[in-house]
């Protein structure tokens, strides 16, 4: 059972924004607003919180399965019995999209309402939709080293307009070792925005973790690559794309990673700190820092 405490923290690293941000330490969930931290779960296996449009709830994996619940840690629900990473609300709140094996066996994406009345339904791949779900498995643990880890990680991100999902794969893997794509709901076509190794690319990397700007305009991930040579080589860190112009740009440091917005201006990131892991918040159009609270996989109400 999800446990809900209420242990305030006073180890904030820096001022923080008036919006509540809900993050990750130690497997269990933290919440602060301003230079108030509380923990609000406890028994650890908690990753990827994301606000519900309005607030009034957190999607959250646990354990591997996904489940909603209050933003003081009370009234904890499982959606699915579905293994699922890294979910995403619909933009009005009804629907949670969701990564999980698909039909061909790679990754694919989801999505179950809310309330957790019905049937997971296959939105990614397009050919998997209305064929029998796949057996509901649990995926081996990944270890190993950060890069390793956010490799397959498949975290989604739901469009502000509510007609595209942005997930890690889709049809580009046929061609590519690891790719990302943005996929149309209504007719589940989907863009490659992001790709590495295969085809004419000499090249190794991942694009996880989307997050879109609350506008629309842009669309942000986590992305490492090894090049051809070691001039070409980039630690994991965040890409931004004008999904208008198509120009890319690098956004904070390197380390940074797991992007959420807080609007057009500013953002949260995971930053690596000499202590470990450190939600940061950053100022888009100077680059400037604010560390605020060890922990990582922050969002914001």
């Amino acid at each position: 059972m999800i446990m809900a405490a209420v242990v305030l923290a006073s180890l904030v690293l820096g001022p923080a924004p008036a919006t509540p941000i809900t993050y990750v330490r130690g497997g269990d969930l933290y919440v602060s607003t301003g230079s108030v931290e509380k923990r609000i779960t406890t028994g650890g296996g908690f990753s990827r919180p994301r606000y519900a449009p309005g607030g009034g709830q957190l999607a959250v994996i646990r354990n591997g399965q996904l489940w909603t619940l209050k933003p003081d840690g009370t009234a904890a629900r499982r959606i699915t019995t579905r293994p699922a990473t890294g979910p995403s609300w619909s933009p009005d709140g009804k629907w949670l999209a969701f990564a999980s094996t698909s039909c061909t066996g790679g990754p694919g994406v989801y999505r179950v309402a809310a309330s957790g009345v019905s049937k997971p339904e296959v939105l990614f791949p397009r050919d998997c939709r209305g064929e029998d779900l796949p057996d509901e498995t649990a995926p081996e643990p990944v270890t190993g080293a950060l890069a390793d880890r956010l490799r397959v990680d498949d975290a989604v991100a739901w469009s502000p307009d509510g007609k595209q999902i942005a997930f890690r794969g889709g049809e580009c893997d046929a061609v590519y070792d690891a790719c990302l794509s943005i996929g149309t709901i209504a007719s589940g076509a989907e863009r490659m925005v992001a790709a590495y190794g295969g085809g004419s690319l000499q090249n190794r990397g991942f694009a996880v973790i989307p997050s879109w700007r609350p506008d629309g305009t842009r669309l942000a991930w986590t992305a490492y690559q090894e090049g051809e040579t070691a001039a070409e080589n980039e630690p994991v860190h965040v890409v931004e794309l004008d999904l208008t112009t198509g120009r890319k740009r690098t956004i904070g440091v390197p380390m940074d990673r797991e992007l959420t917005y807080l609007d057009a201006n500013r953002a949260l990131v995971t930053a690596q700190s000499t202590t470990g892991s450190c939600v940061t918040l950053v100022d888009l159009r100077t680059g400037a820092r604010t560390p605020l609270h060890p922990g990582s996989q922050a969002t914001a109400r």
